[in-house]
Formats: structure tokens, C-alpha cells, sequence
């Protein structure tokens, strides 16, 4: 059986990864720019024209690698907070984590007066002050002495601080000045911004501290998804293991909004598909919801870039329009 499942995951994560190298280069060839597939590999080599020089290394390459990296993000942090609160609706897009970064990055950037490209390695740190004030709100209100967090009054919860949030920013967006409240705009509907060079080097740390921490916690998710008697009986110290993959949700969720705007269902989506896909088990899992996560908004991304001649949608809104319809599918089953 184990066998069969190992065999299974291998699968699956070979067709994963086929279908991210795929979606990767359609990114990178698709747009205004003309980059055909066939000078992808020469222009890596440095064999290109300037333009597609220009057009690779400075308009496609660091863009699709922050979508990757963001989507990987969020689809980890998704898996965290559905197997801690043993929830299938929580994702930090839709339970006000997401909204948390938005409010500090947006008080941060009216508050500096100066290029945001000067804080790209202070805006990742911004919003995650954001989110773990906002998760930490969310949970003490969700949280029932002898019971635990309810999982139905989690999303309430963490959608009424959504909404609270919300208008707080209508309220910043009111008193800011009209340059800076394109930038407010964009981040809301999900507009990928923080597509340059430095911006993946400030994301960069964050995915290689944590990534390792969660998998070498596979095991302890494992657990956590069970009922509370059960963890505790199995030795897991319950509210310091929760704690610290909190902590690690709200820092990798907080990371990806902070050079992606405002953009969710992918923690929500992923962990379903991935589970789905090869079972519950996070050895098995984790790495599917990973590889969708980031294949999925960069196909959103693309899409959002192409589908319209004149105009171009926000990664936000295309996620959007796929994720909503599956919330109601997710929200049904469990109510």
C-alpha cells in the first residue's frame, strides 16, 4: 500500500512539474513583447538581441519567478491553517490575514513618502506585523476555553475582520493622495507589483527558512489535524506546536501579499486538489499543494495578461473567479 501511494506521488508530481515548466515558459513568451519559446534558451545563454534581453530579464523572468515563489507561499500557509484549525474553509485570503498585511503595507507605504523600492526588504517584515496582529485577533475571538477554535466561527471571525479591514483601507484610501492611491488600488485587486530583481531577493529568505521547517513537520500536521485528544495523547505539545506553524502561515502568507497585492483562494484551493489527489497525509500532500499553488497563479497571471488586447486583469481577480465558486462548493459541504 505504502508502495502504491510513493508510486502515486510520483506520478502526480512528475505531471505537476511538466505542467509548471510549461506554464513557466507560456509566462515568459506570452505578452506585448515578442520572445518566441525557441529564444528562450539562447537568451538565458546570453546569446539574445538586447531587446530580448531587455524583455526576459527585466519584464518576464523576475515577474513569473515572484508568482511561483508567491503562489508556493500561499499554498503552504493555506495547508498550515486547514490542518492546525482542522477547517477546510480557512485561508488567509479569505479569514483576514491577507486584508491584516494590506492595512500595514499601506500605512507603511503612505507613511514613508518615497520609491517603495527602497523598502523591498522592509515590506515583507511590514506585513507580516500586519498579519499577526490581525491573526492574533482573529484567534483569540475564535478561540473557546475547554473546545478549542470552532472552525465555522473562525471564518466568521476571520471574515468580519476582512470587512473591518476593508474599511480601514477605504478609509486610508480617502485621505491618501491620487499617486499613491493607484498603488492602494492595484494591491486590492491583486495586481502583481513587486516585479523586480530585489523584490525576489527580499521574498527568497523567507521561502528557504520556513519551507524546510514546515516539512520536517509533516508529521506534527499529521497530528494537529487529528482531534485534540488524540494529538495530546500522541505526545504533541498542542498549543506551542500550533503556535509556532501559526506564526509560519501568517510569515509566508504575509510575504507573498506584500509583492503580490491582495490575492486569495490559492492557499484555499491548493491543499483540496492536493488531498484529492494523493490523500491526507503531509508527507504525501505538501509537495502537490506546492507545485499547484504556484502553477496556478502563474497560469492566473498569464492569463490576466492575455486575454484582453487593451487592458490587463489582476492575477487577484483571475484567482478570483476561479476560487469564489469552489468557497460556496466548500462552504456548503460543511455547513
Amino acid at each position: 500500500m505504502r508502495e502504491y501511494k510513493s508510486k502515486n506521488v510520483i506520478k502526480w508530481l512528475a505531471i505537476l512539474l511538466v505542467l509548471f515548466i510549461v506554464v513557466f515558459v507560456a509566462g515568459i513568451s506570452i505578452g506585448s513583447g515578442s520572445l518566441t519559446v525557441d529564444r528562450i534558451i539562447p537568451t538565458l545563454l546570453g546569446y539574445g538581441s538586447f531587446k530580448e534581453d531587455f524583455i526576459l530579464f527585466t519584464v518576464r523572468l523576475p515577474r513569473i519567478l515572484i508568482l511561483a515563489l508567491a503562489g508556493m507561499a500561499l499554498a503552504v500557509s493555506g495547508t498550515i491553517l486547514q490542518s492546525v484549525t482542522r477547517n477546510d474553509l480557512a485561508e488567509p485570503g479569505i479569514i483576514g490575514i491577507n486584508a491584516g498585511a494590506g492595512v500595514g503595507i499601506t500605512i507603511f507605504y503612505l507613511f514613508a513618502k518615497a520609491d517603495i523600492m527602497n523598502f523591498a526588504y522592509v515590506m515583507p517584515l511590514v506585513g507580516f506585523a500586519g498579519a499577526l496582529a490581525t491573526a492574533s485577533c482573529i484567534y483569540l475571538f475564535s478561540y473557546e476555553k475547554g473546545k478549542g477554535i470552532h472552525p465555522v466561527r473562525l471564518v466568521l471571525v476571520g471574515v468580519g475582520f476582512a470587512f473591518a479591514l476593508s474599511g480601514v483601507m477605504m478609509i486610508l484610501i480617502s485621505s491618501a493622495e491620487r499617486s499613491e492611491v493607484d498603488f492602494i488600488a492595484q494591491w486590492l485587486a491583486g495586481n502583481v507589483w513587486g516585479t523586480d530583481w530585489p523584490f525576489i531577493f527580499a521574498f527568497l529568505p523567507w521561502i528557504i527558512i520556513l519551507f524546510p521547517i514546515v516539512f520536517f513537520k509533516a508529521n506534527v500536521l499529521n497530528l494537529l489535524a487529528l482531534n485534540e485528544p488524540t494529538a495530546i495523547g500522541l505526545g504533541i505539545h498542542l498549543k506551542q506546536e500550533r503556535l509556532k506553524l501559526l506564526c509560519i502561515a501568517v510569515a509566508l502568507a504575509a510575504a507573498a501579499v506584500s509583492v503580490t497585492g491582495g490575492i486569495a483562494f490559492i492557499g484555499l484551493m491548493t491543499p483540496h486538489i492536493a488531498k484529492r489527489l494523493v490523500g491526507p497525509r503531509h508527507q504525501f500532500f505538501l509537495p502537490i499543494a506546492t507545485l499547484t499553488g504556484a502553477t496556478l497563479l502563474m497560469f492566473a497571471d498569464t492569463i490576466g495578461r492575455s486575454v484582453l488586447e487593451t487592458a490587463t486583469i489582476p492575477a487577484g481577480i483571475v484567482v478570483a473567479l476561479i476560487g469564489a465558486p469552489y468557497f460556496l462548493y466548500l462552504l456548503k459541504s460543511v455547513i
